[in-house]
């Protein structure tokens, strides 16, 4: 992970499912990877714990008593806080073919069946990870583009006052302006 990860880069994975052997697994697999693991052992508490924060990517279980993995995932892809969070399901491989398809058509992003191979459950968590990350980065970046904007905005805003007063512009006034603006584009907008 980079040196500009931030916590909010760390939003970390959602492991659901209601058997605890399972979990163990998930985290045994996932734990190298260095990201916040947080558990859930039903399709409610899953829920909750979506709203108290943000994750970049859930493993959701099938078959689990309750709400089930289906249910639940209808419910993420409900939210609009949690409804761009890619879900893997992870199923048994005894489950109905029809369930890859049910699973896709529900909203997830992967499936996978169990007994997973670890190898390929890290690597496609780790392009989910960075998937995370980078959105991450572009919203930042939209942020500071947005802000260099109305910064450059305010500046034209007070050199079209300067020049629809009713005194004569006074050029060295307008070339301080002019000035600023240069710097402002200079700079992609972002003010020192």
């Amino acid at each position: 992970m980079s040196a500009e990860a931030t916590s909010d880069e760390r939003a970390g994975i959602l492991l659901v499912d209601d058997m605890e052997d399972n979990l163990i697994a998930l985290e045994a697999v996932l734990g190298s990877l260095n990201e916040p693991l947080v558990r859930a052992r039903s399709g409610e508490e899953a829920m909750k714990a979506l709203l108290r924060r943000r994750f970049a990517l859930i493993l959701l279980d099938v078959r689990m008593p309750g709400m089930d993995g289906f249910e639940t995932a209808a419910n993420i892809k409900r939210l609009d806080q949690t409804k761009d969070v890619p879900i893997i399901f992870l199923t048994g491989t005894e489950d109905d073919s029809g369930y890859a398809f049910r699973g896709y058509a529900t909203g997830a992003a992967d499936y996978l069946a169990k007994p997973f191979d670890p190898w390929v459950l890290r690597a496609k968590v780790s392009v989910f990870l960075d998937l995370h990350r980078k959105n991450r980065q572009l919203e930042r970046m939209l942020a500071r583009e947005r802000t260099g904007y109305a910064a450059l905005e305010a500046r034209l805003a007070e050199l079209e006052a300067h020049l629809d007063g009713d005194t004569p512009p006074d050029v060295p006034e307008l070339r301080r302006h002019l000035r600023a603006l240069r710097h402002l584009i200079g700079r992609g907008g972002h003010r020192p």
